[in-house]
């Protein structure tokens, strides 16, 4: 129900500006992926350390990904576990949205804005944090294992310009500026 309470603000904000009929017509997030990578952790204590992290930062356990391939390079087999992804939908998501904007990134170092560039055509952003320790769940004791971790926010925008004006909405903490499209 506040979902629904939620796409009827944001329809109302935005009908104006994009000429919107209904109210499934405004943009919504369908989902969250929250992914970090394990590196060259070929330890496996470390990797269940950022394991546990992560599901403590999400709230949710999260699903390894596998190489699909072996590269000798990097010392890697087909089958190794590479990263670890959680997917958020619903209330988790906007629960975890909502520890972004207003604890995570004003927690962040030198943090000035995101630059609208990184909405991508198909009304999606994704955000890059260098360090997991400013998630209010890691402890600072344990920063000897930091790792980085990438947070891409699905939304059903159809263009730049409306996930723009959406995640604008939102309080996402967009610099100003236009998108080029």
């Amino acid at each position: 129900m506040k979902t629904q309470t939620v796409q009827h603000k944001t329809f109302e904000a935005l009908k104006g500006q994009f000429h919107y009929k209904s109210i499934m017509q405004a943009p919504k997030v369908s989902k969250i992926v929250v992914a970090t990578g394990v590196g060259a952790k070929h330890d496996p204590k470390k990797r269940e350390v950022i394991k546990n992290r992560l599901a403590r930062i999400t709230g949710q356990a999260p699903a390894e990904r596998l190489a699909k391939k072996s590269i000798a390079t990097f010392k890697i087999r087909a089958g190794d576990t590479v990263g670890y992804q959680v997917t958020l939908r619903g209330a988790r998501a906007q629960s975890f949205l909502d520890k972004i904007i207003h604890i995570v990134l004003p927690r962040s170092k030198d943090f000035r804005g995101i630059k609208p560039e990184t909405i991508d055509e198909m009304g999606n952003i994704t955000i890059g944090f260098k360090e997991n320790i400013v998630f209010p769940e890691t402890s600072d004791e344990d920063s000897k294992d930091i790792f980085g971790l990438a947070v891409t926010i699905v939304t059903t925008a159809k263009n730049k310009k409306e996930a723009e004006a959406f995640l604008r909405y939102l309080g996402l903490p967009l610099r100003e500026g236009k998108t080029k499209k």
